[in-house]
């Protein structure tokens, strides 16, 4: 019996470059130690590399931990984020990075940390200073996702500031109280930009979701089960995805 061989299709593993040209890109940092170091990286191996928000098939000329240096070759077809805008309030650091990585793989375009009236007082002095963290998070989990781009996670701010933050054309906050207006249903239709409210601990306070009323946001509901902060996140985004 004759066996016919069918080629492999191999992956390749896909870098977000630190600096560009219009010809060339480049890894540094921690990049460029795990390329060279780990992966034993050297000139001619080829990787997809996004440069300025492209993805393109990229050859190494030069490789030491300190750069790796690309030269881009063409640009490849890529997919374009999840157009969500994420407001998501403040709460355990270890389960917010979570949902930030998942958030993140799932195709979210924009994170804007919450500090709300129940966020703990701990928790809202030392966000500030989780936000570099946050962000290095983000950028592994699109290299990781095989994104071409990075979510924009914005410094935390006030619930106002947040909510005057937020342009998409269908708004919607994810409330407890709720238990009607599903989110399934709120998506259905033609706007193709979405902001999402994920509340803290405890929710959002009565005068919370008034304020979010005020500024047209409408009360949705993922169903009777009540869920942590960051399954409700995860659940949300990947309703939005299957529906927009």
């Amino acid at each position: 019996m004759v066996r016919t061989q069918y080629p492999v299709c191999m992956t390749r593993r896909r870098w977000i470059a630190d600096t560009w040209t219009k010809t060339t890109a480049s890894l540094k940092g921690e990049q460029a130690v795990h390329l060279a170091r780990v992966l034993r990286a050297q000139p001619g191996q080829i990787f997809d590399v996004v440069a300025n928000g492209f993805l393109h098939r990229a050859e190494i000329i030069s490789s030491s931990e300190q750069e790796v240096v690309f030269t881009l070759h063409e640009e490849l077809e890529a997919e374009s984020a999840l157009p969500v805008h994420l407001l998501m309030a403040v709460f355990k650091f270890d389960h917010m990075e979570w949902g930030i990585e998942k958030a993140t793989e799932l195709g979210v375009a924009r994170i804007t940390p919450v500090i709300a009236r129940r966020t703990e007082k701990h928790l809202a002095q030392a966000a500030a200073k989780r936000v570099d963290r946050w962000r290095r998070i983000a950028r592994e989990a699109s290299q990781q996702s095989r994104r071409t781009d990075v979510p924009q996670i914005d410094d935390p701010v006030a619930l106002k500031a947040a909510l005057a933050m937020a342009s998409a054309e269908r708004k919607l906050l994810l409330a407890e109280t709720e238990q009607e207006n599903s989110l399934r249903v709120a998506l259905l239709g033609e706007a193709a930009n979405v902001a999402l409210a994920i509340g803290p601990e405890g929710g959002w306070t009565a005068e919370e979701m008034a304020l979010f009323s005020e500024h047209g946001w409408k009360h949705v509901t993922l169903g009777p089960r009540i869920l942590r902060a960051e399954t409700a996140a995860i659940a949300g985004l990947a309703l939005c995805a299957a529906m927009l």
